[in-house]
C-alpha cells in the first residue's frame, strides 16, 4: 500500500466503529492529521499562558483506586506544568510547588477542545473524524488529555456511545474488561458522575481479599503508541494509565441508538443517588459528587432530565418501528 493510502476507507471504518464489539486499534489511519503535532510544548504555545486545571494524585500505588474525589486540583498553565514535570527548580514557587514530582503525577484530563480552545476555533480541523466515516466532526466534539507519567483514570465504563481515542504523544497503557466481567468488577456509583459507573477495585494492584471475584476478569492489554486510534466499544470498562513523562490524548464518543434507553437509566440513577444523599447527613458534603459533576440537582430537575429521556426513547421506538415497517 502507498504511503498515503489508509487501510480503511471512512465508510469502511465507520462500520467497523459501529459494529465491532471487540477493543481495536487503528493504525496508519490519521499520519496527515495537523494534531499528530500536538504534543504538550507546542500546546503550550498555542494556549499562550492560559490555565487549566490539573488533577493531583500519588504515585504510591493503593489497594483502592484513587478516586478523583480523593485527588487535589491545581490551576496552572501548561508551561508551568512542563517545567514541574522536568523538575526544573523555577518550581519551588508556583502552583506545583507543593507537589514533588517523584511523589505525584498531574492530569489535565477530559478537557473540552471547544471550550479551551474557543478563541482558536481554527485548530478544531486539525482533528478529522471524517477519516472514520463521521463527516463534520472535528476537534469541536473532542476531549484532550494531558498527563505526566502515572496520571491515570480508575477503572469505569461509561454509559452512552463507543470512544475513538487518539495517541498523540507518549504512550499509554489501557487495561480493557469486556461488559460479562461488570459483576466481578464490583461496580458502584459513588463517586456519583453522571454517565460513569466506576469499579470498586484498583485493577493496578487488586485486593483479592476484598473483591475476590476480579480473578474471574478477562483483561485486554493495550498499549498504545503516537499515530494509533484506539475503539473502545460500548460498555467495555477499562482503566487509563500514562507510561511516558509526557501524554498527550484525543478523544470522541460516538452516540449510538442504544444511548436512548441508557440515558432513561441514568436519569432514574441520579434521581436516586440525589434522594439517598439528600436523606443522610447533609454535613457530609459533597465527597460522594465526582469533581465533574459541579453540584447535587433538585428532584424537579431530577423529574426533568428523566422525562426527556423517557421522551426521546419512545420517539426512537416509534422511528424503528415506522422503519421496520
Amino acid at each position: 500500500i502507498g504511503e498515503d493510502v489508509k487501510p480503511f476507507t471512512p465508510g469502511k471504518a465507520k462500520e467497523i466503529v459501529m459494529s465491532l464489539q471487540q477493543p481495536a486499534v487503528f493504525c496508519n489511519m490519521v499520519g496527515d492529521w495537523p494534531a499528530l503535532c500536538w504534543n504538550a510544548k507546542y500546546l503550550s504555545a498555542v494556549l499562550d499562558g492560559k490555565t487549566i486545571q490539573f488533577r493531583l494524585g500519588l504515585k504510591t500505588v493503593d489497594l483502592v483506586p484513587q478516586f478523583e474525589t480523593r485527588c487535589s486540583y491545581v490551576k496552572a498553565t501548561l508551561e508551568e506544568f512542563l517545567a514541574w514535570s522536568c523538575g526544573q527548580p523555577s518550581c519551588l514557587s508556583g502552583p506545583f510547588s507543593c507537589y514533588e514530582y517523584s511523589k505525584y503525577w498531574a492530569y489535565a484530563d477530559y478537557k473540552y477542545i471547544a471550550s479551551i480552545f474557543e478563541d482558536k476555533p481554527e485548530v478544531f480541523q486539525d482533528i478529522r473524524w471524517s477519516d472514520f466515516g463521521f463527516p463534520g466532526r472535528s476537534g469541536k466534539e473532542s476531549t484532550l488529555w494531558i498527563g505526566s507519567e502515572g496520571a491515570n483514570t480508575p477503572c469505569h465504563l461509561d454509559s452512552y456511545g463507543c470512544n475513538l481515542v487518539l495517541q498523540v504523544q507518549g504512550r499509554k497503557r489501557w487495561h480493557l474488561f469486556p461488559p460479562g466481567d461488570t459483576s466481578f468488577l464490583y461496580p458502584t456509583r459513588i463517586p456519583y458522575e453522571e454517565s460513569s459507573i466506576f469499579s470498586k477495585v484498583n485493577v493496578a494492584n487488586p485486593d483479592l481479599k476484598r473483591f475476590p471475584e476480579f480473578k474471574n476478569t478477562t483483561a485486554h492489554v493495550v498499549t498504545l503508541s503516537p499515530g494509533q486510534v484506539l475503539l473502545v466499544p460500548r460498555h467495555w470498562w477499562h482503566y487509563v494509565e500514562s507510561i511516558d513523562p509526557i501524554t498527550v490524548s484525543i478523544n470522541s464518543w460516538i452516540e449510538l441508538d442504544a444511548d436512548h434507553e441508557a440515558r432513561v437509566e441514568e436519569a432514574i440513577t441520579r434521581m436516586l443517588v440525589c434522594a439517598i444523599k439528600s436523606a443522610e447527613n447533609p454535613s457530609d458534603g459533597d465527597l460522594w459528587l465526582n469533581p465533574t459533576e459541579v453540584e447535587a440537582t433538585s428532584h424537579e430537575i431530577n423529574l426533568q432530565y428523566l422525562n426527556k429521556a423517557v421522551s426521546a426513547y419512545f420517539k426512537c421506538q416509534k422511528a424503528s418501528v415506522s422503519e421496520q415497517a
